[in-house]
């Protein structure tokens, strides 16, 4: 197949899957507000501009309070971990684009992770979650790395017995889920729940989406190479990525890591070795260093290495430049989080562990 007749197939294999999409967030999520309006821009630009394959984050959805306040406490909650220290938040700082800024994590015992931590931003527009998609969805989650060795290195036990000997969170999941005992499904399922608000909508792409005249000529000439060099077969939808696995390397071969294989580790199929999950484009410019493994921290450079080893295009700098000034209007508002005051500890709670 030419390349393309393939692009062609692709953007309209991912039209299909976006517009599948559209109307599922329109009835989990409450109201989509499309935004359109005369100040600044035109209705009949973003009647056009709704076809794009990028869409614009949606504004509102309905939420369960409770849930959502105990689940921003649990996120903040570093008792969750065996050495009392290190929490959700940790690795996907709420105050740094929602990851930590390092080529992979610190974990238990001054660990490194084997890989870089992705956004906890926007992640609930991701058809999976992890690199290589080993959970299906947020609430799966987050019960991972309460019990990795490398991370939290705690147990599911463990943890739901400190939860379970503070009052306040007896009292607090009662009211959320209306149970006496605390149980790590109701746990994962609060953070996820939390996780699920942090959207970051109104970035000027979205609002250029949406009919107003928030870019620039450079930055549109950005978006239109964006779209011509086939970067946007991968990177479409809410998040602009996440909607697909693919293997990093089709044109030419990634040598910078041979070691992490992707979603080889879940299925065990050949065709899977170094295939994962596109990572969000939301607030990219926040999320440095880029890739799986945090090997590059210049958002020029991503651009060129992933031209090169994707689409297989030299691009020179000045088109780079033009997609860089592109992505960078893709940063949204951040979530504005009041930090929790958490409960205090029990005679009754397990203690830290640092060993």
């Amino acid at each position: 197949m030419k390349t393309g007749e393939f692009i062609a197939i692709s953007c309209f294999m991912a039209f299909i899957v976006i517009n599948g999409v559209l109307p599922a967030h329109t009835h989990a999520g409450g109201l989509i507000d499309m935004g359109y309006g005369s100040r600044g821009g035109s209705m009949g630009a973003g009647v056009a501009r709704s076809q794009e394959l990028i869409q614009p984050i949606p504004i509102s959805f309905d939420y369960d309070i409770a849930k959502i306040e105990l689940g921003k406490k649990l996120f903040f909650e570093p008792r969750l971990s065996k050495s009392g220290w290190i929490s959700c938040n940790s690795c996907h700082n709420l105050s740094a684009g929602g990851a930590d800024n390092l080529p992979s994590s610190i974990g238990h015992k001054w660990q490194f992770g084997p890989i870089n931590a992705p956004t906890v931003l926007n992640a609930k527009f991701n058809l999976a979650q992890f690199w290589d998609g080993r959970a299906k969805d947020l609430k799966e989650q987050a019960k991972g790395p309460i019990a990795n060795p490398m991370e939290m290195a705690s147990n599911h036990e463990l943890a739901v017995s400190v939860l379970q000997s503070i009052p306040e969170y007896v009292q607090w999941f009662k009211e959320a889920y209306r149970v006496e005992k605390i149980t790590l499904d109701n746990v994962a399922d609060a953070i996820a729940a939390f996780e699920e608000t942090l959207t970051t909508p109104n970035s000027r792409f979205d609002l250029w989406l949406k009919g107003y005249n928030r870019i620039s000529q450079i930055e549109q000439e950005g978006y239109d190479l964006f779209k011509n060099k086939g970067c946007i077969i991968c990177h479409n939808g809410f998040g602009a990525g996440g909607t697909s696995f693919q293997k990093f390397g089709i044109a030419k071969p990634y040598d910078k890591d041979t070691q992490t294989i992707g979603r080889y580790n879940v299925t065990k199929n050949e065709k899977d070795k170094y295939v994962f999950k596109v990572p969000l484009l939301r607030n990219i410019a926040l999320t440095a260093p880029y890739f799986h493994d945090g090997s590059t921290w210049s958002l020029s450079e991503a651009v060129k290495i992933m031209s090169e080893h994707q689409p297989g295009v030299t691009l020179p700098d000045t088109e780079t430049n033009k997609i860089v000034a592109f992505l960078q209007t893709l940063t949204g508002d951040q979530p504005s989080i009041i930090v929790p005051t958490l409960p205090p500890s029990t005679a009754f709670t397990p203690k830290p562990n640092r060993n």
